[in-house]
């Protein structure tokens, strides 16, 4: 499924992407590479393409907590459950996600 064209994601930004049938996930350009996770923060309700992305660090902006999006692994509290992370590539200028 086709998520978006690769120039709508400037190095370092983020976007929320609603697929039928799936809850909300967030896109990101990290470091030139996109990555895509669950969009809701484990630790409490918030969404996390609403926080800040710095390098390969994702920050919720409702308690500050992070996550690695290459991993999805909580990197510090509160958060402690890790995000669930989907398979992108790029091709024929768009980003999509891979079954």
């Amino acid at each position: 499924m086709r998520l978006c064209a690769v120039d709508d994601l400037d190095l370092g930004q983020m976007m929320r992407i609603e697929l039928e049938g799936m809850d909300p996930l967030v896109l990101c350009n990290s470091n030139g590479r996109f990555v895509l996770l669950d969009d809701e923060c484990t630790h409490a309700i918030a969404s996390l393409s609403q926080g800040r992305l710095e390098g390969e660090i994702l920050y919720c902006p409702l308690h500050g907590g992070s996550f690695d999006v290459n991993t999805g692994k909580a990197k510090s509290l509160p958060c402690k459950m890790a995000l669930n992370t989907y398979t992108v590539e790029v091709r024929d200028g768009g980003v999509w996600m891979v079954d």
